[in-house]
C-alpha cells in the first residue's frame, strides 16, 4: 500500500519500471519502444547524410549507385609531347579545353573535357562496370591536337595512358569511391 508517495517496499521491479516514478502513471514508450526509435531514427540519419554527401553521385547516377560505391577517374593533363607533367614540376603549363576519353575494348564508354588547370574526371556507374575490369580492359585516350596548347607540340597523333588505382574514399556511411588516375600518359603518332 502506498502512503503519502512512498513506495510499497513489495512492488518488485517490473512493476517500478512499467509506472512512471513521479505521477505512478504508466509510461508514454516502453524502454523498448524508445531503444528501437533511436535505432530507426540513427539508420534514417546515416542514409540521409550519405545521400546529402555525394549529390553528384545521386544526379548522374540514381540512388542506387550512390549506395553501392562509384568509380572515379581524374587527373590533369599538362602540355607536353607526353601529357605528363614536365620538368618544370607544377610550372608546367596545363592542357585545357582537351577531350579525354575512356575506351574500354576499343570502344568510347565515357568522356571528359579537361577545365582551364588541365584537370579532368569521370564517374563509372557500378551497376555497369567492375573495377577489376576498368582497371585490366580500359584507357584514357586524348585525340585533341597537342599543338592546340603548343605550337611547338605535333599536330598530329594523340595520348594514350593506361589506368592505376590508388585507393578508396569513404563518403558518409554507404557510399565508397574508387579512385583511378591515368597512369602515364604516352604519345601515340597517327597511322
Amino acid at each position: 500500500m502506498l502512503q503519502h508517495g512512498a513506495m510499497d517496499q513489495s512492488m518488485n521491479f517490473s512493476e517500478q519500471v512499467e509506472t512512471n516514478n513521479s505521477t505512478g502513471e504508466p509510461p508514454i514508450f516502453s524502454h523498448a519502444e524508445q531503444t528501437m526509435a533511436f535505432k530507426t531514427f540513427l539508420l534514417v540519419s546515416l542514409m540521409i547524410a550519405a545521400i546529402l554527401a555525394a549529390p553528384v553521385a545521386e544526379a548522374q547516377l540514381g540512388l542506387i549507385g550512390g549506395l553501392l560505391g562509384l568509380i572515379r577517374i581524374q587527373g590533369t593533363l599538362f602540355c607536353t609531347a607526353d601529357g605528363n607533367m614536365g620538368a618544370n614540376g607544377t610550372a608546367t603549363p596545363v592542357f585545357p579545353n582537351a577531350l579525354v576519353q575512356l575506351q574500354c575494348g576499343g570502344n568510347v564508354v565515357s568522356t571528359s573535357t579537361t577545365n582551364g588547370s588541365g584537370m579532368f574526371s569521370i564517374l563509372l556507374d557500378p551497376l555497369n562496370y567492375i573495377l577489376s575490369s576498368v582497371l585490366s580492359d580500359c584507357n584514357l585516350k586524348v585525340d585533341t591536337p597537342l599543338i592546340s596548347c603548343n605550337s611547338s607540340l605535333p599536330a598530329l597523333g594523340g595520348l594514350l595512358s593506361p589506368l592505376q588505382f590508388i585507393g578508396n574514399t569513404a563518403l558518409g556511411a554507404l557510399l565508397s569511391v574508387a579512385n583511378i588516375i591515368p597512369a602515364g600518359f604516352r604519345f601515340v603518332p597517327s597511322n
